[in-house]
């Protein structure tokens, strides 16, 4: 399995283990929950749902109905309701327990951040702290590279590459705030802002305190993934 293949599985899991849902409903709050899967379309959606269902994870609720195309008189097709089975529930408490390497990979931790409110604790701060680790990495190659060749590209080149380095640094900022609140808080409540104000969370760890469905961001573009 490829590894964002990997991700829409966990992110599919995940989603239906608050409640079964179609795929059109599915593919929406995908796009709303995740910023870097929004140019998934139906021909990626569809291939994952049939191997979970293959693979026993997913249930397909009346997947007897015969297909009804749409058209000007009735405007409608069939839908199937896809549901976790106890499989597909073992199987998400699985990938939410990693919290190894892959964890710490930009597209699979904006997926394990996304789900934090239903992780345990200490896998929450294994995950940050990986995710740290593997920035400052990052963090250091990118000045290195920045040492080496700022002689020999122009100043625009080089201000792309302050850019995607800021980018990080903003990133490792945001988690050293994260881990020192988990740290602190051990409530399990919600995460407390830098500026003390808890934010509260629903079963699914996404902030509600606006009525809004999308995660908690961190300050840079999407979730996991930095420039």
């Amino acid at each position: 399995m490829s590894r964002r293949s990997g991700v829409l599985e966990f992110a599919v899991l995940g989603l239906l283990h608050d409640a079964p849902m179609h795929g059109y409903e599915l593919r929406k709050r995908l796009n709303v929950l995740l910023g870097s899967f929004r140019a998934f379309s139906y021909g990626t959606l569809y291939p994952c749902l049939k191997n979970l269902v293959a693979q026993g994870s997913l249930v397909e609720d009346n997947p007897d109905t015969a297909y009804v195309p749409a058209t000007a008189l009735n405007g409608k097709r069939s839908k199937i309701v896809y549901r976790l089975s106890s499989e597909g529930k073992e199987r998400f408490e699985e990938l939410l327990a990693d919290s190894g390497p892959d964890a710490w990979e930009d597209e699979h931790f904006g997926v394990h951040f996304a789900f934090f409110g239903q992780t345990d604790r200490a896998v929450r701060m294994r995950v940050l702290e990986g995710r740290r680790s593997r920035l400052e990495e990052r963090l250091e190659r990118m000045r290195s590279s920045i040492a080496r060749t700022r002689e020999r590209f122009d100043d625009y080149t080089l201000e792309l590459q302050r850019h995607g380095l800021e980018s990080v640094e903003r990133e490792v900022r945001w988690l050293n705030e994260l881990i020192e609140t988990e740290r602190a808080n051990r409530s399990g409540r919600g995460i407390v802002s830098p500026r003390g104000q808890e934010t509260p969370q629903s079963s699914d760890g996404r902030g509600d305190e606006d009525g809004s469905s999308d995660p908690p961001r961190p300050p840079y573009d999407r979730p996991g993934h930095s420039a």
